[in-house]
């Protein structure tokens, strides 16, 4: 039992080890390189919401809910799950009317409601978002599109990214004399996220000529990888 515990420090001092950095005995080349592919997207997200006003918080927000049900309904009846609608805001606010010189008069209350709605049917966004407008929807915020599985499409940008980076680690060996000896270390940087679109504002009040127009696209996904080579 003695020599038992006399093991357990030992044991517990190599599981905890740092891992040796990789010694090198020629030039080290550190290489930032980016892939990127390109793709439709397949689903398109917007804020979609109802703000109102009244002269009490209990009647806002009464009207509030009343319109935002409208507004649910709609949504689903053209087809939009459950799980891919998500409330994602509720507000109620006094209102003030200011004056110089004066202390500020309540004048009533603006209650807000908004939903996060996701829309796998692109070709019916624009649509379903004037179908909102009809239904009470006042503030529409989007669209955001994406691709709903975007695994297989960011490994073909790694496998771009570090064939890139290995190209122009040759350039660089080349030039110097030199010759690639072999990879030291590589780390990957955070996907390159797609510019977001300036949003868009739904009002009731709006005239309906047509359904409204809404493009997909392409979207590109990128990955960064760093990859430190030694040249020798």
């Amino acid at each position: 039992m003695l020599a038992a515990a006399m093991m357990v420090p030992a044991v517990a001092e190599a599981q905890t080890a740092a891992t040796p950095v990789p010694t090198i005995s020629g030039t080290r080349l550190d290489i930032v390189a980016e892939g990127s592919v390109t793709r439709v997207p397949d689903i398109v997200t917007i804020s979609a919401g109802v703000v109102t006003q009244a002269q009490t918080a209990a009647a806002a927000m009464s009207d509030n809910a009343s319109r935002m049900a409208a507004v649910v309904a709609a949504l689903k009846k053209a087809g939009v799950a459950d799980r891919d609608i998500q409330t994602n805001a509720i507000n109620l606010n006094p209102q003030y009317r200011y004056a110089d010189n004066q202390p500020p008069v309540l004048t009533g209350y603006q209650a807000t409601n908004q939903v996060s709605v996701k829309f796998r049917d692109i070709k019916r966004t624009g649509a379903i978002l004037d179908a909102l407008v009809a239904q009470g929807a006042n503030q529409i915020n989007g669209p955001n599109f994406g691709v709903d599985q975007p695994d297989a499409a960011l490994d073909e940008a790694r496998a771009q990214a570090i064939a890139t980076a290995r190209k122009r680690a040759d350039l660089y060996a080349r030039a110097a004399g030199l010759s690639v000896k072999r990879i030291l270390a590589i780390s990957e940087g955070e996907a390159a996220s797609p510019p977001r679109p300036m949003p868009m504002m739904a009002m009731a009040r709006m005239e309906k000529a047509a359904d409204t127009a809404v493009e997909a696209g392409e979207q590109k996904l990128a990955i960064s990888v760093t990859v430190s080579f030694e040249l020798q």
